[in-house]
């Protein structure tokens, strides 16, 4: 199994999330998972699921 490249930290993952929000990007995870899976994994690498790192970028 390949080893998973992990290229953001977390606080990155929350910026890049909320810079969708802000400029009307989908936040859907199928989408996500399309047009950034870098941005998915890394998620997925610090957070639980998709939804948590939603969450936290919220809360932030």
């Amino acid at each position: 199994m390949a080893k998973l490249d992990i290229t953001m930290g977390s606080d990155e993952v929350i910026s890049r999330i909320k810079q969708l929000q802000s400029g009307g990007g989908s936040i859907n995870k199928k989408q996500v998972k399309q047009h950034d899976p870098e941005l998915m994994r890394s998620a997925l690498y610090y957070f639980p699921s998709w939804e948590h790192a939603v969450k936290n970028a919220e809360l932030l």
